[in-house]
């Protein structure tokens, strides 16, 4: 079964990044798919921002550490589920300042009694900046047995925590669509080191990007400004 997880999870990926690719070459004017997720972050972030009924989103995102944004995650199934979807995390410095984003696909599969179809724009508010670093460096894998805690919107998503002192990843979704038994368990956060490099022009590895802040891009600074809350 772990290895059927294993294979299903690698063909999500590839499933994502080569419908993104299409994308781009159905398109008008060709923007690169990094700053084109870049762009969707901040309508995702924005969306959630200004829900109303959704108190503790911008409180949770004041103090956070880092944050991971998933614009379209896409879940489908009929007792075997799988989801996925492209996105990125963004770390802050130590003085609150944020940084900018390395690239990330949301990927899993599940089982259990569940029947529909949702598409939902994803953000984890992520409390610690050792949990940033643990998601960085075991690529996000969350376990079955890991405590979690949801926000209240849409369906609500589940994500993990790194200790046992209370829930370090708080999941917030926007959902749309239909879909009983929504869970992260088992989702993975895959590095994509192809959108690193168009996005920074060249290698870089995440750490580099959320933990030593040496990289930049100017593409990426309304998204930072859209993280600071007042």
């Amino acid at each position: 079964m772990l290895r059927f997880i294993s294979r299903q999870t690698k063909l999500i990926t590839l499933l994502i990044a080569l419908s993104l690719g299409l994308a781009a070459c159905a398109s008008g004017p060709k923007v690169p798919a990094s700053e084109a997720l870049v762009t969707e972050a901040v309508e995702t972030l924005n969306i959630l921002k200004n829900r109303q009924d959704l108190e503790s989103f911008n409180a949770q995102l004041k103090k956070a550490a880092g944050v991971a944004i998933f614009p379209s995650v896409y879940k489908a199934g009929f007792f075997v589920g799988a989801e996925g979807g492209n996105g990125l995390m963004i770390g802050r410095d130590v003085k609150g300042n944020w940084g900018y984003p390395a690239f990330y696909t949301l990927a899993s599969a599940s089982w259990g009694l569940q029947f529909g179809g949702q598409k939902s724009g994803v953000v984890f508010i992520i409390r610690r900046s050792g949990a940033v670093e643990a998601l960085m460096k075991h690529q996000g894998k969350i376990s079955a047995d890991a405590n979690v805690a949801a926000g209240k919107i849409g369906t609500g998503l589940e994500a993990s925590i790194t200790s046992n002192l209370g829930p370090d990843i708080i999941a917030y979704s926007d959902s749309k669509g239909l879909f009983t038994g929504v869970s992260l368990e088992g989702s993975a956060m895959v590095r994509r080191n192809d959108l690193n490099s168009e996005y920074y022009g060249g290698k870089v590895e995440p750490r580099a990007i959320l933990i030593d802040f040496t990289h930049q891009n100017p593409q990426a600074d309304a998204l930072r400004r859209s993280l600071e809350i007042q």
